[in-house]
């Protein structure tokens, strides 16, 4: 018997705007029989701003039938309209994880996804710390609560069959390469990397790192750098065979 199989359509750094409504609209329909899902990995629009979120919810229109999740990134809190972004995109039907999950059916296969926007940290030799000012210390907190906000997520779709995770901040250096190593800090923090450890997804993505590398890794699980500057188009589609499945204790 052959092996079900979810094409998972994804990308990063879209950073909608007018100029790129056709665009957008163009991206999204070429989906068409091509995906069963779509992630998009934050910085839906440029600078926040409700307006921009619009293009992306009539960009969804083209692809009314597939689940489409999101995660927002630092693009989008710029103007500090998340709430209103929020509204637009819920109602187009995207569902946007901010430190939650999800679950979707597809083709009777349970995909979850545990999703949030990750923050920045830093990773070996370049962590900040949870000293001094306060102000520094809100950003280390920040940080925290997003790492706890994933392993609830973790926890909360591990009988799923196929799990996700869904950033927009890089969890692992290996997907940095190619960025200037003095800024990796503000790129994200491997504080993440550790409920991905121990919970072991099937795929990790994120975005934020315009000028990284593709592939990396934390471990076994594959991460995937889905920003559209690295990916050179607008969607790179995973074509994943679904694992059998495994029995989870129940605590």
């Amino acid at each position: 018997m052959a092996s079900e199989r979810i094409r998972v359509a994804t990308a990063g750094d879209v950073h909608c705007r007018e100029a790129l409504r056709d665009h957008m609209r163009d991206a999204f329909a070429a989906l068409r029989g091509e995906a069963d899902v779509v992630l998009l990995a934050g910085d839906l629009t440029t600078h926040g701003e409700p307006e921009q979120a619009e293009v992306l919810a009539a960009a969804r229109a083209e692809l009314a039938d597939v689940p489409v999740l999101a995660v927002l990134g630092n693009h989008d809190w710029h103007v500090d309209r998340a709430g209103e972004l929020r509204g637009v995109l819920e109602r187009a039907d995207i569902t946007l994880l901010d430190r939650g999950h999800a679950i979707v059916q597809i083709g009777g296969v349970e995909v979850g996804v545990a999703g949030t926007k990750g923050h920045v940290g830093g990773f070996a030799g370049s962590h900040l710390p949870d000293f001094g000012e306060p102000s520094l210390r809100a950003v280390y907190a920040e940080a925290g609560a997003e790492v706890v906000a994933l392993d609830q997520g973790l926890k909360a779709i591990a009988h799923c069959p196929l799990r996700i995770v869904l950033l927009h901040y890089a969890p692992t250096a290996g997907t940095l390469a190619g960025e200037p190593e003095g800024i990796f800090t503000m790129l994200g923090t491997d504080r993440l990397a550790a409920p991905i450890a121990e919970h072991e997804p099937d795929l990790v993505l994120h975005g934020h790192a315009h000028a990284g590398t593709f592939a990396g890794a934390i471990g076994s699980v594959p991460v995937h750098n889905v920003s559209v500057p690295v990916l050179g188009r607008d969607f790179h589609v995973f074509d994943l065979e679904v694992p059998e499945p495994t029995w989870v204790p129940i605590h």
